[in-house]
């Protein structure tokens, strides 16, 4: 197991610290605050109309922390962290592309009500960024990381 470079652990600490915060304060989150989250995450994504919005709350939160952690802690492999990273914001980004709310009629830019969604795209990046930089440090020392991008 290979520790994260110097050069990742900036992202690491400032996207995980972020990440975990955020799901540290949805935890104890309120019947009207689940509602809201849950709205705008069904309506990009009907399937989950079927959870309830305190669970949908409650396993949100936990992907946070759980996301926020595997960044901020050296001893998880890069790859996996970005890997981690990568899923989680491609399902905002996701949600933001399906929700035309949030956006200027016929653009992909968004309006006010987009732009704190919208700004996961840079979430996105750095994990495929952390994700990159592991396939190609791995590819020059020819060790494996366990995690194959291939």
């Amino acid at each position: 197991m290979r520790l994260p470079t110097l050069g990742q652990l900036p992202g690491r600490i400032a996207t995980g610290g972020f990440i975990l915060h955020s799901g540290l304060q949805k935890w104890p989150g309120d019947e009207q605050t689940a509602a809201g989250i849950h709205g705008m995450a069904a309506g990009a994504f009907p399937f989950l109309n079927g959870v309830p919005p305190a669970r949908f709350l409650k396993l949100l939160s936990v992907a946070e922390i759980g996301t926020g952690a595997a960044l901020l802690v050296p001893l998880v492999p890069t790859a996996l962290a970005g890997a981690a990273l990568t899923a989680f914001s491609g399902g905002l980004v996701a949600m933001y592309a399906r929700t035309p709310g949030l956006r200027n009629p016929g653009s992909i830019w968004p309006n006010e009500n987009g732009l704190a969604v919208s700004k996961d795209v840079w979430m996105l990046g750095m994990g495929l960024g952390f994700l990159l930089d592991e396939w190609t440090r791995t590819r020059r020392s020819g060790t494996s990381t366990g995690v194959s991008l291939r």
